[in-house]
């Protein structure tokens, strides 16, 4: 055999080798290319298995630290990153009655929901005797949507001062809680996370909005106020909508390192009997309640349901009507 036959011999196989690899068709083991001249061809290894580009380094390209200096890494914006966006869905089906009984005492501690938020957020309470310290007369409101502070008194102007869900009854609804139990709901309802007493007025004008028509005037708690429907949706597993969590995503942008409030934040408190209470007198009807023919209560307004000593009452009382309900939460006269 020649000299240039022995070199065809070993030099054809690495050629076809080399001529099938650049076709992506098959990969030569690297024995092969060493110089073996019997190489091995595996026909299931890609060349992205065992040939690993090492990375180069470019003055143009951040280190991990400069990055991080530059990325929003507070709570609230790192979990509104991980909600689902989606459309809403329909509000088909929605009612008050879907969320349960208003203001349940869910955490069984004798006391409605509606006051354990007004002992949580008022100031300067006074209670109602003979409650265990449970209903509140009067205090102050430093409310948050306003930036103002409000005087509350339980009576005839006891709706300047509401309990907002705020992550509205509706809005819930439509960004998944329509497919939750009735006991599910209820829980949602009432849970401390989700109620804030707030100007009541304001309240009425949120109605059901979320984050992208509606932000509370007092720019200086938006940071807050979307953080805390942030921590609502992803607690209880609702979704966003695209301009709302573009909306969300602006107000945290001028408070990138926002946390969530925490449990101990929202708790709501336990009943005080220490607290100032006062014997509450009821103001004196401008007209009296009637009793039309068949026997069902009628109170003609709010004076004549609180003279009546049946304040709040709730939708499906006797002499409820809905012109009463005024931030329709499904009660009213509060």
């Amino acid at each position: 055999m020649t000299r240039t036959s022995r070199a065809v011999r070993v030099l054809a196989p690495l050629l076809l080798t080399a001529a099938l690899a650049g076709c992506g068709l098959v990969t030569a083991d690297p024995a092969a290319l060493a110089g073996d001249p019997s190489p091995v061809v595996s026909s299931n290894t890609t060349q992205s298995q065992w040939v690993t580009p090492t990375p180069t380094s470019s003055a143009s390209s951040p280190t991990p630290a400069a990055a991080a200096e530059t990325v929003d890494t507070g709570q609230a914006v790192t979990a509104l990153a991980e909600l689902p966006v989606k459309g809403r869905a329909s509000k088909g089906g929605y009612s008050r009655d879907q969320f349960g009984q208003a203001w349940a005492d869910t955490d069984r501690n004798g006391c409605d929901q509606r006051n354990d938020v007004l002992r949580r957020d008022l100031t300067d309470k006074v209670l109602k005797s003979d409650t265990g310290g449970c209903v509140v007369l009067t205090g102050m409101l430093a409310d948050p949507y306003s930036g103002r502070d409000i005087a509350f008194e339980r009576g005839s102007d006891s709706a300047d001062v509401q309990i907002d869900h705020v992550v509205a009854l509706m809005d819930a609804w439509q960004s998944g809680a329509q497919q939750w139990t009735l006991d599910q709901r209820t829980t949602y309802a009432n849970d401390p996370l989700v109620l804030m007493a707030a100007d009541g007025p304001l309240n009425a004008q949120k109605g059901a909005s979320n984050a992208a028509s509606w932000l509370p005037p007092n720019k200086a708690f938006r940071c807050e106020y979307v953080a805390r429907q942030v921590a609502i949706k992803k607690a209880y597993g609702l979704w966003v909508t695209r301009p709302e969590r573009d909306a969300i995503a602006r107000v945290l942008k001028s408070c990138p390192d926002q946390e969530l409030p925490t449990p101990a934040q929202v708790a709501t408190p336990k009943r005080d009997t220490s607290a100032p209470s006062a014997t509450q007198s009821a103001p004196a009807p401008t007209t009296k309640a009637t009793t039309p023919a068949g026997g069902d209560v009628f109170y003609a307004n709010c004076t004549e349901v609180r003279a009546a000593g049946a304040d709040p009452i709730r939708r499906g009382e006797p002499g409820w009507q809905n012109k009463f309900d005024r931030d329709g939460d499904g009660i009213a006269c509060k």
